[in-house]
This record gives C-alpha cells, sequence and structure tokens, in this order.
C-alpha cells in the first residue's frame, strides 16, 4: 500500500485553504488559546499558519487538540481534519459516495443491518405516513441529504390535526425519510434519555480486513441531535474495551466531567455491546467497497445495534489532553491500518 498521500491533492487543497483563510478568525482562535493555555496570541497565529501549512492541521483542530502544550512529537500523534479528508477523497469513489450522501439510498443498502422501522415519503402516501407517525408515536425526520445533524426533526403524531397538511409540510421541506424513534439500551439512555446518543466508529477497509482506528461516544441534551449543533458533545473510547477515555467535551471550550442533565460521570461510561457494534461495522464496511473509509454512526439498544449512518467524510474526533491527561492521538492506529 502506497506510504504516502499524493501531492497533487494535497497541493490542490493548501491552495484552496489559502484562498479562503480569514485571518480574523485565526486571531479569535488564537485568542482562545490565550485564555486556556496563556500563549501570546501572535506566537499562537504563527504556529498556526505553520501548523496548518507544513503539517496539515485545521485551526480548530490546532484549538481542540491543544497543540499549544504539545511536543512537536507528541502533535504528529494526532490525526487532523485535512489529512482525513485527504483519506476520504483517495479511498472512495463517487458511485460509493452517492449512497452515503443520500440517507434514504443508505437505508436501502444497508436495510438488514437497521434496526429500526422507517418509510419514505411520496407525494401520494398521505395515509402511509399516518399510519406510520401514529404506530410509532413520536417519528423522525430527515432530509436526504444534509449534514452536521441538520435537516432531522421530530414530530409526535398526537399534534397532528390534519394529516394531509403535515404531509404536504413533509414534501414542501423534502422531510423525505420518516423513522421510528430508536430504543437506545438502558446504559446509554441512563446518561441522556432525550436524545438518542450515538457512537461513531471509524473504519478502513483494506479489501480483506476492516480496521477499527477510533471510536468515540456522543452524547446529547434532549435535543433531537446528539451533535454540537445542537449542543452534544463527545469522549473517546478505547478502541479495543469500548470504555470512555476521558471526561467530555466539545469545539466550544465545553468540558463536562458530568453529563449536564443526569448528573453521571462521563469518564465511567462503558459501550454496552461493544463487541456486537464493531463486529456490525466490520460487515457494513464490506457492503460498499468503493468507500474504503469511513464514520460509522450506531445506537446500541437492549437488543442489538442499529446501523444509523456512515460517512465517507469521515471527520475526526481526538484526545483533548487538557481534559484527558493523554497526550498522544491515534494517528499511529490510522497509519497501520491505511499505510500512509
Amino acid at each position: 500500500m502506497p506510504n504516502g498521500l499524493a501531492l497533487g491533492p494535497k497541493l490542490r487543497y493548501l491552495a484552496e485553504r489559502a484562498r479562503r483563510i480569514d485571518i480574523a478568525s485565526v486571531i479569535e482562535r488564537a485568542k482562545e488559546v490565550r485564555q486556556e493555555h496563556g500563549q501570546a496570541v501572535p506566537r499562537t497565529v504563527v504556529d498556526m499558519l505553520w501548523s496548518a501549512a507544513k503539517h496539515d492541521v485545521a485551526f480548530q483542530d490546532y484549538v481542540d487538540y491543544d497543540f499549544a502544550i504539545l511536543s512537536k512529537a507528541e502533535r504528529a500523534t494526532f490525526m487532523t481534519h485535512p489529512v482525513s479528508m485527504q483519506l476520504a477523497q483517495r479511498y472512495s469513489q463517487p458511485a460509493g459516495r452517492a449512497i452515503f450522501e443520500d440517507k434514504v439510498a443508505f437505508n436501502r443498502r444497508f436495510a438488514p443491518m437497521i434496526e429500526r422501522d422507517w418509510l419514505v415519503v411520496t407525494a401520494d402516501n398521505v395515509d402511509e405516513v399516518r399510519a406510520f407517525a401514529e404506530k410509532h408515536g413520536t417519528v423522525i425526520a430527515k432530509v436526504p441529504v444534509s449534514h452536521m445533524g441538520l435537516g432531522v426533526r421530530r414530530y409526535h403524531a398526537a399534534d397532528v390535526d390534519d394529516w394531509a397538511a403535515f404531509h404536504a409540510k413533509l414534501v414542501a421541506g423534502d422531510e423525505m425519510l420518516l423513522e421510528e424513534v430508536i430504543r437506545q439500551h438502558d446504559d446509554i439512555a441512563a446518561y441522556c434519555p432525550g436524545t438518542v446518543n450515538t457512537t461513531r466508529i471509524v473504519a478502513f477497509f483494506d479489501g480483506s480486513e476492516t480496521h477499527i482506528v477510533a471510536v468515540a461516544q456522543k452524547f446529547g441534551r434532549g435535543e433531537v441531535s446528539d451533535q454540537m449543533s445542537y449542543g452534544g458533545f463527545y469522549t473517546m473510547l478505547d478502541p479495543e474495551t469500548g470504555h470512555a477515555m476521558s471526561a467530555g467535551y466539545d469545539s466550544h471550550g465545553h468540558v463536562h466531567e458530568k453529563h449536564p442533565d443526569s448528573g453521571l460521570v462521563i469518564a465511567d461510561f462503558q459501550l454496552p455491546r461493544f463487541d456486537e457494534a464493531v463486529d456490525l461495522i466490520r460487515r457494513a464496511a464490506r457492503e460498499v467497497p468503493e468507500v474504503q473509509y469511513a464514520g460509522w454512526d450506531v445506537v446500541v439498544t437492549n437488543d442489538g445495534v442499529d446501523l444509523v449512518e456512515g460517512n465517507w467524510g469521515a471527520g475526526v474526533y481526538e484526545n483533548k489532553p487538557s481534559v484527558s491527561g493523554i497526550r498522544t492521538g491515534h494517528k499511529p492506529r490510522y497509519r497501520r491500518a491505511i499505510g500512509f
């Protein structure tokens, strides 16, 4: 397997980043670093720009992973968003990406691995929509193509008086996928019962074996999604055991020793049925070989593991040294699996 990332895509990526650079935003992030670690703003700005150009470190990565307090060797162990995106581009094909980008197409392709009930909204299925909603009481409506948890809404059948109008609203808003609310495992619901808390498993399929390179547990705040845009946060899980590696954190400077709503200690979290979750992803990663590198979201239930979605642009979840005390990241696991 090749030992490095292709130079052409990397240069194009850097050129695009240079074209879109927002110095004011960089300075604001540098001020965050000063507030958290006491490093002078000019020094941080220079270091951030150098790290971005030389080592593919996104500005937010620099802040989130506490690069101001890390040595050069320690920094080199952290996975970054620019590197992840280069891998995603290299190890995926347009035909595979199309399946991952469309939630309806994804559900159809991965139907045997999806435990929850779901329905596609069409122009003429008002009665089916009503029956589906009344059967489940509460349903999740999704826009087929969306990111970061956006385009996801929660509806209660009891609140609907006019089903034709409700159906028309779904169609007009492109909310074409209805899903049953997942009943998550009791141990996970104990932390936040109001949100379905997903587990992100990042994996690489090399053509014969699926490698698990990172695992993160996301926690919501009672909203329809556990994404940060809805107030959510995460902690890294040990990719061998599924146990939390630290307290929780997000990209907005918030640290959660305990879940704000339940009071349960985040570092005590153990993902139930961890081996089953990993086994599911080992199988799922083989289903669309045109996408070898992906971030998979699953929900562990009392009865098994439900596949929520796959992201061909896997994103990055990493340790936060100032919270975890762990000054190394997951990049060595990525390197061993992918060979870059």
